[in-house]
């Protein structure tokens, strides 16, 4: 897919409910541009994949979609096999609904845990933090060296434009000088998504995740996509009042990667990790 492609399969991902991001395609694209595929049938696009090849060592699927007229018939297989083969050699991770972890298996996926969407309100934070500082503020450098702590592989293109898309709110907690954490606000078609929420500790987690739900100037939705083995994210969600409406399975065809799945309160997103 080009750019504008990349478009369609986030469109198609509305219609099936998964409420992207407005600005999703444009950052998605820069993760890997050779891996988001599109299946034509008489020229006519029928089903979409990605297949985001961070290194060598890891990728991850999303955007598995095949018009509802076109289900069933193998053509879903067809491109399937094609993500896997740009994916040769890696992990591959993927976040699939619950009812199709048997399918997944069959293709070499073991699930590592489940990650929960959480949904409530936007609203003013009680105290503000003094340590909540622009994303910007901080050395670049020091977010990527942050970041490899909580995602599997280098991220830089993606992250960049995910941290300063229009329309993007990305802040840090900053304490003696040191990142402790940061968070992205992201409008999507249905309320505002957070994602990544990364941190050290519940205290900062909770300063932050306070911090970007008071970001609309009006009250919203808001969704937080917490890794279930974080109890303290899924304490941090329910403190505020905010419930479950989603789960996913998340699997891997290797060991699930060593990353600090305690410092993360918030998953950057289903589709592509």
């Amino acid at each position: 897919m080009g750019p504008s492609e990349v478009a369609l399969a986030v469109d198609w991902a509305a219609a099936e409910g998964w409420n992207p991001g407005h600005q999703d395609a444009d950052c998605f694209y820069q993760g890997d541009r050779q891996g988001f595929l599109l299946g034509l049938l008489a020229g006519d696009p029928i089903a979409t994949i990605s297949a985001v090849k961070y290194n060598e060592e890891f990728g991850f699927l999303g955007f598995y979609i095949v018009k509802p007229e076109y289900r069933g018939q193998g053509y879903g297989w067809q491109i399937w096999q094609r993500a896997l083969a740009h994916l040769g050699g890696c992990n591959i991770g993927l976040d699939g609904v619950l009812a199709q972890q048997g399918n997944y298996q069959k293709s070499g996926f073991n699930l590592a845990y489940r990650n929960i969407r959480y949904q409530g309100f936007t609203g003013a934070p009680s105290i503000p933090s003094p340590h909540i500082v622009p994303l910007n503020a901080i050395a670049w450098e020091d977010v990527l060296t942050y970041d490899r702590q909580c995602f599997p592989a280098p991220r830089e293109e993606f992250l960049r434009t995910w941290c300063h898309q229009p329309g993007h709110q990305a802040i840090a907690y900053q304490e003696d000088g040191i990142l402790r954490g940061y968070g992205v606000l992201r409008p999507c078609r249905v309320g505002d998504k957070i994602g990544p929420l990364f941190a050290d500790t519940p205290e900062v987690a909770e300063a932050l995740f306070l911090a970007l739900k008071a970001i609309p100037a009006a009250e919203n939705t808001i969704y937080l996509d917490v890794p279930e083995p974080n109890q303290a994210a899924i304490a941090l969600a329910e403190k505020y009042g905010l419930q479950i409406v989603f789960e996913t399975a998340r699997m891997y065809t290797g060991q699930a990667p060593p990353i600090a799945l305690d410092k993360i309160y918030g998953v950057t997103s289903f589709e592509l990790g």
